[in-house]
């Protein structure tokens, strides 16, 4: 490629009209492949233990689903504005166009939609995706997008989030969202090890790490919303000003947040007020009278073997003994 006075030319070539993250995808699929083979041996279980079986796997598996792909979603803050703007550098031609931005903890995606679609004799649809995330360089991204020509409005929103911009927002939003992440990932950690409790006669216990998960879940939500706390610069197309508020992944984690707070107070208030009800929700009497069954089972026959009878002959067995 060659520079024009300096400047790099436009290029009209094929773009991409939408982009989804793979990583979101590859989560969600992992996540349904546990809840259908958990639903293969629901039959399995009888009676009304089964419908409790489904609602703590399916309720913990929503939680580890919503706390790992929220990692990858771009709408943890979004907005849009309508504007006439031009498209093309060096252009006087303006479009009426949707611009949109979508911020994520790895990186911000900038939209742009033609109002219509079809103008300047071109279909103008965009979604391009800027990553800050620790392996990735931003600077060298939006270099990447003034060599490949894209259009004004998108590199001119993207230029505000370049770490030569004055404005700073990059540095002010990269590390809130890394902060913001390594806490989910330890909700994520807290999570696990709440199911492994909860699979064991500690339910009071998983009850806790329930809390701390949400607790975790709130922390993280705090980390990004720093951000407000800053100046901004305003992002203005002629009169027009793009501004953004909290999006669908931000108020999702508030709200998978809160309710491991409930279920979690609720685990500790049954654990000291109603036991039996908190064992029976989580099967425990069913597995101690099986447990106790085969240990009772295990010690005749090893009384058996020991005198050299056989099970036949239960007459010549001391009760005392066993």
């Amino acid at each position: 490629m060659t520079l024009l006075d300096g400047i790099y030319p436009f290029y009209l070539q094929q773009r991409k009209v939408s982009m989804f993250d793979v990583s979101t995808i590859i989560v969600i699929v992992v996540f349904l492949t546990f809840a259908c083979s958990f639903l293969l041996i629901i039959p399995g279980i009888r009676g009304r233990v089964r419908l409790y079986w489904i609602l703590r796997v399916l309720f913990s598996l929503f939680i580890g689903v919503v706390i790992v792909t929220v990692q990858f979603t771009g709408d943890w803050e979004t907005g849009w504005v309508r504007a006439n703007t031009s498209y093309k550098s060096f252009s006087p031609a303006l479009v009426s166009a949707d611009i949109g931005l979508h911020i994520g903890l790895a990186g911000v995606n900038i939209s742009l939609r033609g109002n219509p679609v079809n103008q300047v004799n071109e279909t103008i649809n965009y979604n391009e995706h800027f990553p800050w995330s620790f392996n990735a360089d931003y600077d060298q991204s939006y270099s990447q997008g003034l060599e490949r020509g894209l259009p004004r409005p998108i590199l001119y929103v993207a230029e505000k989030f370049t770490t030569q911009s004055p404005c700073s927002m990059q540095r002010q939003y990269r590390i809130s969202s890394h902060y913001a992440s390594a806490t989910l990932w330890v909700a994520f950690c807290t999570w696990l090890i709440s199911n492994m409790l909860f699979s064991m006669p500690v339910l009071v216990y998983g009850g806790y790490m329930l809390l701390v998960t949400g607790a975790f879940m709130i922390f993280s939500l705090l980390s990004f919303s720093t951000v407000k706390n800053s100046p901004m610069c305003l992002i203005q197309f002629g009169t027009a000003t793009l501004h953004t508020g909290y999006g669908g992944s931000f108020w999702l984690t508030l709200a998978i947040g809160l309710l491991c707070f409930v279920a979690g107070i609720s685990v500790v208030t049954l654990h000291y007020c109603n036991l039996d009800l908190l064992k029976t929700f989580f099967d425990l009497h069913e597995d101690e009278a099986e447990e106790f069954q085969e240990m009772t089972e295990a010690y005749i026959e090893l009384h058996f073997v020991n005198r050299g009878l056989s099970p036949s002959q239960p007459s010549k067995l001391n009760p005392n003994i066993i």
